[in-house]
């Protein structure tokens, strides 16, 4: 796996929507021969409050809370009421024109292939 994918850029995105609160949430990714999964755990976040975009090889994965409403007066709640943000720098070898997303029961998806270009062949003998 290469470094550059899983690097996040904290700073770039700071101006953004200030006012918001947001926490990183927990990420694993791993690799197979045609590319990387990226699951993302976001709690509360449904397909309408997820919104994934790349812009100069950097993905932005943004999930906003869905709150229910309470009907009566709130005793405890150990779940942050913050909603989720993570940055990455997406390496040169992924093809980013094919990355698929999902979400189910809150977490998050990503496939992100390998460019043709970087992924191993066999080559025939003739």
């Amino acid at each position: 796996m290469t470094n550059t994918l899983v690097r996040e850029n904290n700073g770039r995105a700071a101006n953004r929507r200030e006012s918001e609160k947001f926490v990183a949430p927990l990420a694993s990714v791993s690799e197979t021969a045609d590319g990387y999964t990226l699951e993302l755990e976001m709690p509360g976040v449904n397909k309408e409050g997820l919104e994934i975009s790349i812009e100069k090889n950097e993905l932005s994965i943004v999930g906003r809370r869905s709150n229910p409403a309470i009907d009566g007066t709130l005793v405890h709640r150990e779940s942050r009421p913050h909603n989720y943000r993570r940055l990455f720098e997406i390496d040169p070898s992924i093809d980013s024109g094919k990355i698929i997303a999902g979400i189910n029961q809150g977490v998050v998806t990503l496939t992100l292939p390998k460019a043709e270009a970087v992924k191993p062949r066999k080559i025939t003998v003739s």
